[in-house]
């Protein structure tokens, strides 16, 4: 694997990482890479259903129901 060195952090994000880190009861140096993987991961694609899910109920079907002001055919 490859290794990464980060030279010039400041000291405020230093003790920051390693408050985030004993946080998660991890090394800083973990909590470093767990960063990193998220942050080149992107974001987590939602599943539909869960979507579809997390709509509120707004009312029943009935009142969603098109109604047709003209009288085509």
């Amino acid at each position: 694997m490859a290794q990464l060195m980060v030279r010039k952090v400041a000291d405020e994000l230093v003790k920051a990482l390693k408050l985030r880190a004993a946080k998660h009861n991890r090394s800083a140096e973990q909590e470093h890479r767990e960063i990193l993987q998220a942050a080149l991961r992107g974001p987590r694609r939602l599943l539909l259903a869960d979507v579809l899910a997390s709509m509120p109920d707004v009312g029943h079907d009935k009142d969603f129901a098109r109604i047709q002001l003209d009288h085509r055919d």
